[in-house]
């Protein structure tokens, strides 16, 4: 009885130890992470003036070429902020267009690149070959285009202006252009005038 009295004597002191031990692991456990969390922070690791970002096709052809005056790299996303990027779509059989803005945002896949700001597209006109007539310069401008790299699709949601030749189109609603099949999709209702290339030639 002696041994059981002097447990039982120091049975509560045991209990409390437990508890605060137990109730220290759970605060340790819970508690954020001091240093993961502040590389999480979303702030620039390296800036660089002057850039040039290439992507390339499967054969090893290029197949974007991005430039800007400025890159501003972001380390918790692998994400690029690029100031006045000109963006340039290279393809074999058909023209290079052209897009460009005030500012750019290019994910860390380099795969979605936006385009916010004065953002323009322009492909150059195309002259006729025995299985496809020729066309005129076209021009898009929006507030922003978002550019699907790895799809060859150009397309906002924003207000977009087109112009083709003589032709003038504007929509509310936006556009897609599908470099692929060389095919542009006015979104909503569209407004402006379609004009005949050969209309200036006609008598």
């Amino acid at each position: 009885m002696g041994i059981l009295a002097q447990v039982l004597k120091f049975l509560p002191m045991l209990l409390m130890a437990f508890l605060t031990l137990g109730t220290y692991w759970m605060v340790q456990m819970n508690e954020p992470n001091l240093d993961t969390e502040k590389q999480k922070r979303h702030v620039p690791d390296y800036i660089m003036d002057g850039i040039v970002v290439t992507t390339l096709g499967p054969a090893g052809n290029t197949k974007f070429r991005v430039v800007g005056q400025k890159l501003t790299h972001y380390e918790d996303d692998a994400s690029s902020e690029i100031d006045w990027p000109i963006a340039r779509r290279f393809h074999e059989t058909k023209p290079a267009i052209t897009v460009k803005s005030d500012k750019g945002f290019l994910d860390g896949d380099m795969t979605v690149l936006d385009l916010v700001g004065n953002a323009s597209l322009t492909r150059p006109a195309q002259a006729a070959t025995a299985t496809q007539a020729g066309s005129a310069r076209l021009f898009m401008s929006s507030s922003k285009f978002t550019v699907l790299m790895n799809d060859d699709i150009v397309k906002t949601n924003r207000p977009v202006n087109l112009e083709q030749g003589q032709s003038i189109m504007t929509s509310q609603e936006g556009a897609v252009f599908d470099n692929v099949h060389q095919k542009l999709t006015m979104i909503g209702q569209v407004k402006g005038r379609i004009e005949s290339e050969s209309k200036g030639n006609t008598p």
